[in-house]
């Protein structure tokens, strides 16, 4: 399945932008991975710089990295009774503000973020928009390395066609936790909820890309505008 054409920078830059509005002095941020998410710790670490002062989680290495380059102080989710506010992209949004993410591979430490935030922040483009979860793009399926085949097998039963990631030089593709991903391509979802319950029962999955009644906004940055869309209650 294709996972259609890439973001338009500017849209990125005006997401970032526009989610950098909701950032207060003193605030701890969960930072995720991906474009949008990198957009966004660009632009904050230039107001940390200006003297902005706000401490971050990141929820990859890739973002880790990125933070220390920019000199956006480090937090640990242990040394806080939550986060304010966390900050992340989508591969796919649905109307009622389904997600599925993990093409970035972080899937499972995104969650742990945003499960701690008091609000969790979506920042996406257009293309991202869907009518169902599975229209656009594969969900990533996070499995140990020994589950790989009764994983994969399991997969295919409850109707998803499963493949390893690879990294570009064919080796598998591990996570920052060492596990591996099955990018698992399903028809468009009707009930993503049953889908993803019946995934987690089969041994061996660690997480899935399936994030669902988690997103708090969803801010999408079009031609000259922003969209924020909120989730129904």
């Amino acid at each position: 399945m294709s996972s259609g054409g890439g973001p338009d920078p500017a849209d990125l830059d005006r997401v970032a932008l526009a989610a950098l509005e909701r950032v207060k002095e003193g605030m701890n941020l969960g930072l995720g991975t991906g474009k949008a998410a990198e957009a966004f710790i660009q632009r904050l670490g230039e107001r940390v710089k200006g003297g902005l002062r706000v401490r971050g989680v990141p929820t990859s290495e890739r973002s880790d990295q990125l933070m220390k380059q920019l000199g956006i102080p480090f937090l640990k989710l242990e040394e806080v009774d939550g986060l304010d506010l966390a900050f992340d992209g989508a591969d796919e949004v649905t109307p009622d503000l389904c997600l599925t993410k993990g093409l970035g591979g972080a899937l499972l430490r995104e969650r742990v973020v945003a499960h701690e935030a008091r609000t969790f922040i979506v920042l996406v483009t257009p293309e991202k928009l869907v009518p169902k979860l599975g229209t656009r793009t594969h969900v990533p399926i996070e499995v140990v390395p020994f589950a790989r085949g009764i994983a994969a097998k399991n997969l295919t039963k409850v109707g998803g066609k499963p493949a390893v990631r690879k990294r570009p030089d064919g080796s598998d593709y591990y996570t920052d936790n060492q596990n591996l991903i099955l990018d698992t391509t399903f028809a468009p979802i009707d009930d993503p909820v049953k889908l993803d319950a019946s995934i987690r029962r089969i041994p061996g999955v660690v997480d899935t890309g399936f994030f669902l009644g988690m997103a708090g906004v969803v801010l999408v940055g079009e031609k000259g505008a922003i969209r924020e869309l909120k989730r129904k209650s």
